[in-house]
């Protein structure tokens, strides 16, 4: 029953238009949450968006009935499961749908810790990571992939 941190990297916000360029998952201690798995970036630049999904659905088993393969902690895991539903039906995949097993959504913390507000409640703040998403799409139509991971 492992968690995992778990993100994912897009053209845009729009599931039906833009793609998943990124995939990043890693095994956490379920107990402490310290990383105990290598950390896996599935990029789509190398490959396919379709091959990226294929190979995240067979390394991790998330489409296995067992509820519990593949426990996602992540931000905003509302954003995740609406590409990864929308994108697998596109590539003709079963669409996975991580919102009705097991998550932990680290956003609800983020609401908290920006005193109720959503606005600035970005992971970013969590974190102290110097940016949020809003410039992927630039880096990955200028092909400045380094900048994404």
């Amino acid at each position: 029953m492992p968690n995992y941190y778990f993100d994912i990297e897009t053209t845009g916000l729009d599931a039906k238009k833009n793609k998943v360029i990124t995939i990043q998952f890693q095994e956490l201690d379920r107990t402490t949450g310290e990383a105990v798995g290598e950390l896996i970036i599935l990029k789509e630049w190398e490959s396919s968006e379709r091959e990226i999904l294929a190979e995240f659905i067979k390394k991790t088993k998330i489409l296995d009935d067992y509820p519990f393969t593949f426990v996602p902690v992540g931000y905003n895991l509302n954003f995740e499961h609406n590409f990864l539903k929308e994108r697998t039906a596109l590539h003709s995949f079963t669409p996975i749908d991580i919102l009705n097993k097991p998550s932990i959504d680290l956003r609800p913390i983020g609401v908290i810790m920006s005193k109720g507000e959503f606005k600035g409640s970005g992971l970013d703040k969590i974190t102290g990571k110097p940016m949020d998403g809003r410039s992927i799409p630039e880096w990955y139509e200028k092909k400045e992939f380094d900048k994404i991971i």
